[in-house]
């Protein structure tokens, strides 16, 4: 039995002896313009905004309602035709505005991404943040607390190597 659509984005396919092909070829066409490099002005809203403009994008919030009902955690487009959705498939990312970072899906739901403009997060906990004044190195003390100090040199040394302090 042959696919009338793609595996994961349900992009239409064309057939021999089809009619009206450039519907399904514009189908297709706009599903990709949504998703390659996509940008979501949100993943926060549960209803349509009024007055979208074409080609603007939201991730469909939970308890979704009106034009949107039913279609929570799915990608809404505007397009000159109206509404069109896509679900989310796992590995899905998208720049969302208002959060000024990615988020993708994981196959079950959107997750915000790792990198942001305040930090690195690993499960959404902040483990890197901006980048502080240089750390001087120790000085003083007497010949007991050598080992100490170079220990301290050397972790020092490291973190400016890495980039995560100034030099």
């Amino acid at each position: 039995m042959a696919m009338d659509m793609t595996p994961r984005w349900g992009l239409p396919l064309l057939f021999a002896g089809q009619a009206q092909k450039e519907l399904f070829h514009n189908e297709s066409l706009t599903r990709i313009d949504m998703l390659l490099h996509g940008r979501a002005e949100s993943a926060d809203l549960t209803e349509a905004p009024a007055g979208p403009s074409i080609g603007q994008c939201w991730i469909v919030g939970a308890g979704a309602s009106g034009a949107w009902a039913g279609r929570e955690d799915a990608v809404a487009c505007w397009t000159e035709g109206g509404w069109r959705f896509v679900p989310a498939a796992a590995g899905l990312t998208l720049w969302v505005a208002d959060r000024g970072h990615a988020m993708h899906h994981d196959g079950t739901a959107w997750q915000a991404g790792s990198c942001r403009a305040d930090g690195l997060y690993v499960d959404d906990v902040r483990v890197v943040g901006e980048r502080l004044g240089a750390i001087g190195d120790p000085s003083g003390g007497s010949v007991v607390d050598a080992q100490g100090r170079a220990a301290i040199v050397a972790i020092l040394d490291i973190l400016r190597r890495h980039g995560l302090i100034a030099s």
